[in-house]
């Protein structure tokens, strides 16, 4: 396709909405009709000859076409956004957008994140919490920071740091715990990985009892009910350092069981910013000091 021929304004709109995941939401940020963005999407589709979205009950869902356009177009009008901030003479400062386990978030990140503002004024940070269920491409985000093993598809991924498991609890329910075995008289809170209580008692050398507590989605409430004396939570405890060092929650074994491990991701054909290094170079050091 010859220059002259690449239709800018349709590629404007496709882009906000990949960014978006939703023609209304892209509507309201170009400040156009629903109507305008679907038809924009539509003369762009037939001057491809390519369908970019599947229209879906959940919303849009980008076919492959769509997934290979995205990070380059939005990648070169990045460059000339800054480009052009530079001819005006204004700042150039990049806008970062990441994606974070909110375990990690409140257990590691936040508290360390005005280092990484001092260090690097060039980068404005856009930080968003998740439960580790995280869509980099749909949800406009450079990157993200999940938990597992580090295997996503359609993600580069960077080991951070091991957070071996290990259960916690109030300090008033580890006074009646002297071996795993104890255990069995203990709601046992659950994550949505049910494997997890079977791996640590195996690791202990003790039988697993029936789990039958609670299911819960976020670390962050597991933790808070088995401060509140709820249960034994089975935790990441790294993250939950600042609450065993104040008392709230203690770990009444040493035994650690691991799950996985935190990553920085992005989307493997997203081309790195110089904000994007940044990023990974300050966190993957950051981590390396804090182990």
């Amino acid at each position: 396709m010859d220059r002259a021929d690449i239709p800018l304004n349709a590629l404007r709109v496709f882009e906000v909405a990949m960014r978006q995941g939703s023609f209304t939401r892209a509507a309201e940020e170009l400040r156009v009709t629903q109507a305008a963005v679907s038809h924009q999407i539509a003369r762009l589709e037939d001057r491809l000859g390519v369908a970019l979205f599947l229209r879906a009950s959940g919303g849009l869902v980008p076919t492959d076409e769509g997934r290979l356009l995205y990070p380059v177009l939005e990648h070169g009008l990045d460059g000339i956004a800054r480009t052009l901030s530079r001819i005006t003479g204004r700042r150039d400062v990049e806008l970062l957008k990441i994606g974070v386990n909110t375990t990690f978030a409140l257990g590691w990140l936040l508290p360390r994140l005005a280092a990484f503002e001092n260090a690097h004024p060039e980068v404005d940070l856009r930080i968003s919490t998740n439960n580790n269920r995280v869509d980099i491409l749909r949800e406009g985000l450079d990157m993200a920071i999940r938990f597992g093993n580090g295997s996503w598809t359609g993600n580069d991924a960077v080991p951070l740091v091991a957070a071996p498991l290990a259960p916690l609890c109030a300090p008033s329910l580890a006074l009646r715990l002297s071996e795993p075995a104890d255990l069995a008289q203990m709601v046992l809170l659950r994550s949505y990985r049910s494997a997890e209580w079977p791996g640590w008692f195996e690791a202990a050398g003790a039988p697993c009892p029936p789990v039958t507590g609670p299911v819960l989605d976020s670390s962050i409430a597991l933790a808070q009910l088995a401060a509140e004396g709820a249960g034994v939570a089975l935790l990441p405890v790294a993250m939950f350092a600042r609450q065993v060092a104040e008392g709230r929650l203690t770990q009444p074994f040493g035994t650690t069981v691991s799950a996985g491990r935190y990553y920085l991701t992005w989307h493997s054909d997203r081309p790195q910013t110089n904000g994007m290094a940044r990023f990974r170079q300050w966190v993957i050091s950051e981590c390396a000091r804090a182990t």
